[in-house]
């Protein structure tokens, strides 16, 4: 009735609503700090823009090729309009990429732990999963990735910043590993979360225009607040970005999805606002966690990924979860990811962290 390849997969299981968990704990309050949104909401340009729009046409088809969004976009980073492609989330471009590249056999590389989704529709096209551990900052390895190369490698994943680590990859890194990589490979970089960097030439977007087999995809669910909404896009050349375009389901951004979308992009100053915020309660979080004697990876994300000694993460994670904060846990054992979230959220976590270790 079903493939083989899907049988035995683990699916990605997101979490409860909101008002799910707290019906299910009892609680009369619960703030998620586990799923890196972004805790400064969306900028308010987007709901004056979804205002203007004309409800009557909602029984029209909406615009195919979300060419607004894609001519601010393709201006904003200097490329060809016609090099970007729009999906719903970046979940529907991972599961575009997997399905119009990989092959039955294929082997597909990705650091470990990372994005659990690459590996997922991998899987789901009959792929092998070659994972590849970080080194002990908890960076990507690019020299052990380059070395995991095989005859049978397709497809290699770089999520930077990483997810759940957190940890940024240089662009001149990552310039010279593409170098290195045979043509026929497809090196996708995920940079949902580089906006967070802070720095303005961070992304390898403009690399697209010189490797053929380069991929950069990026997200409206943080930085720009739109989780709800579900825009993502990636950023490639020809022939690929034709096969992508062939293969992707009509109508996959809704009127309401590119209006938002659009309206966030050229709000740009909200999220450099947000952004702003975010380091400097990133600098407090780091502060917290080193008085605390708690490892941690240096982030350059909206979260911060950290160890939790004595095997006392799940009880960690409980005890927050009771007293109203919901954290990520089972990443990696006795690990937690917190998303860095308003300033009195942020201080009433640490002070509930500090009381537990006490």
């Amino acid at each position: 009735m079903v493939k083989e390849a899907v049988k035995n997969l683990e699916p990605y299981v997101p979490e409860l609503t909101l008002e799910q968990m707290k019906k299910q704990k009892g609680l009369d309050k619960l703030v998620r700090m586990s799923a890196n949104e972004n805790a400064y909401g969306t900028s308010g340009d987007v709901a004056k823009a979804l205002d203007k729009w004309h409800y009557r046409d909602a029984n029209l088809y909406p615009d195919s090729n979300a060419d607004e969004l894609r001519e601010i976009i393709a201006s904003q980073f200097d490329i060809n309009a016609d090099k970007l492609i729009f999906g719903n989330g970046l979940d529907e471009i991972i599961e575009l990429l997997s399905r119009v590249i990989l092959e039955p056999g294929d082997e597909v590389l990705d650091p470990a732990p990372t994005f659990s989704e690459y590996a997922l529709h991998a899987e789901i096209k009959g792929a092998k999963i070659k994972s590849v551990g970080l080194d002990d900052s908890g960076r990507i390895d690019l020299k052990a990735m380059a070395r995991s190369i095989s005859s049978k490698t397709k497809m290699i994943w770089i999520c930077n910043p990483n997810n759940p680590t957190g940890t940024f990859l240089e662009a001149d890194a990552i310039r010279a590993f593409v170098e290195d990589v045979p043509e026929a490979i497809t090196v996708i970089v995920d940079e949902a979360y580089i906006d967070f960097t802070g720095g303005i030439h961070d992304s390898v977007i403009q690399l697209t225009k010189e490797f053929k087999n380069l991929v950069v995809l990026r997200t409206f669910s943080k930085a720009y607040g739109l989780a709800n909404f579900r825009v993502g896009f990636a950023v490639c050349s020809d022939p690929l970005i034709g096969y992508l375009q062939a293969a992707r389901l009509p109508y996959n951004l809704s009127t309401f999805a590119e209006i938002a979308a659009t309206a966030a992009f050229k709000d740009q100053s909200f999220v450099d606002n947000t952004v702003k915020k975010v380091i400097a309660e990133r600098k407090k979080w780091e502060h917290f966690l080193i008085k605390a004697g708690l490892p941690f990876y240096d982030s350059a994300t909206n979260f911060i990924f950290f160890q939790v000694k004595g095997g006392d993460a799940d009880a960690l994670h409980e005890y927050l979860l009771e007293n109203g904060y919901l954290l990520r846990n089972g990443l990696r054992k006795d690990w937690l990811r917190v998303t860095i979230g308003r300033p009195e959220d942020n201080q009433a976590v640490q002070k509930l962290i500090a009381d537990y270790l006490a």
